[in-house]
Order: structure tokens, then sequence, then C-alpha cells
């Protein structure tokens, strides 16, 4: 949904982004709980942006060929102001892959942000410890969906911790950031983001398996 869309490349899922702006790849087959979900990753640059959305509400499949507003850009890629404020009111109605945005959460896929919107970040909602690492290496994040809690695991090492009813979490900032209030469902829907143009990803693997079961 939205715009742009993925490739299969050497195996594996490619991001193929449109300058007119966000697109969504659902999984619709079913929606996940309690579970771990593996995602094995490169990214071509540093700053090569992407995500994997948790916990999306019904609705997104309701966004499927409704896109939302779209950028116009010039000839340098940048955005006209004009149809900056479209794609801006379009994100606060949830449109198309703003839906996502706001309707369930995205694990990030960022290297050179901030610890709140680097790769292994809750998107602005909490922190990752991740490290930068070269691109073009394969990667492996681990998410794992406890009741509301969601960790994250990257390549072995533990970098995010989430709980939507902490009474820390930090305020919406930037308009392209997720509001707060609505309530993700336990058991949602998975999606894939391919962001802006250049900002390619590749994605080889992605597994779900059961939570390990815990000790009595």
């Amino acid at each position: 949904m939205g715009y742009g869309g993925f490739s299969i490349e050497d195996g594996a899922l490619r991001t193929e982004c449109d300058p007119k702006g966000l697109g969504l790849l659902v999984y619709k087959k079913e929606r996940l709980g309690d579970c771990q979900i593996r995602v094995v990753f490169k990214t071509k640059d540093t700053n090569s942006n992407s995500g994997v959305y948790v916990r999306l509400d019904d609705g997104i499949l309701e966004q499927v060929g409704k896109p939302g507003a779209a950028f116009d850009r010039d000839a340098a890629g940048k955005p006209s102001p004009e149809s900056m404020e479209k794609v801006k009111a379009s994100g606060e109605r949830e449109e198309g892959p703003w839906f996502a945005v706001h309707r369930g959460y995205e694990v990030q896929i960022a290297g050179g942000g901030d610890s709140w919107h680097r790769t292994g970040a809750i998107y602005s909602l909490a922190q990752s410890s991740a490290a930068a690492k070269k691109p073009g290496e394969w990667r492996t994040m681990v998410v794992t969906l406890d009741g509301d809690r969601i960790f994250v695991d990257l390549d072995g090492q533990h970098t995010t911790s989430f709980d939507p009813k902490s009474p820390d979490l930090p305020a919406r900032k930037q308009w392209h950031e997720p509001k707060r209030e609505p309530k993700r469902p336990r058991a949602g829907y998975i999606g894939l983001q391919n962001h802006d143009p250049g900002d390619v990803v590749w994605f080889k693997e992605i597994s779900v398996r059961p939570l390990p079961a815990r000790a009595k």
C-alpha cells in the first residue's frame, strides 16, 4: 500500500522507493501475538531507511488502494511546501501507510540517527543502544512480542525494551512520529516499510516462532 514497493534481488526483498512517499508491504495471512520475529537485513548506505512494523491494527487492510497524499519534488528531490503540508495532513488523518505509523509500532532500520530513531529503536518511543555497523553487511534482528511489551536484539545483543504502559514515554515531537494515544492490539499484522528514494534495504529472511516456553 502507499507508494513504491519491493522487488526480488538475489533471493531477497529489496525496497523500491518512490518520490511520492512511503510504502508498506503487509503480511495479511495472519495476525501475530506473543512471538519472536527474526529479520535478516542489510542496508546499502549507513542512513538507508526502512522499518519493520508490528502490532498493526486490523484497519491497515482497509488502506490498500488508498495511498494518501503524495510529495511533489523538485529536481533535487526536495518536496514542495504545498505538497509537504498535504502529506502532513494526510498523515494526521492516518491515510495509507501513515495508518501503520499511528496504529502500529515501527522497529526502525536506519543508521546514524539518535538513540530514539536508529536501528533497533521503537521509532521515537524507545531508545536503541545499537552501535553503527558498516553498510552492506547482513544483520540479524530479533523482535520479541511479549504481552504489551516489545524487546529487540540486534546481532545477538539486547538493544531495546519498550513498555507502552510506562509512565516515562516521551512526548511526540515531530509530525512524522507516531501518535501515542491509540492502543495497539496485542495480536496484529506485521509489515515492511519502503521510505524515500535512495533508501535501499534488503531483507533475506523474516521468520516467526512462538515464544519459548517459560519454566513453571
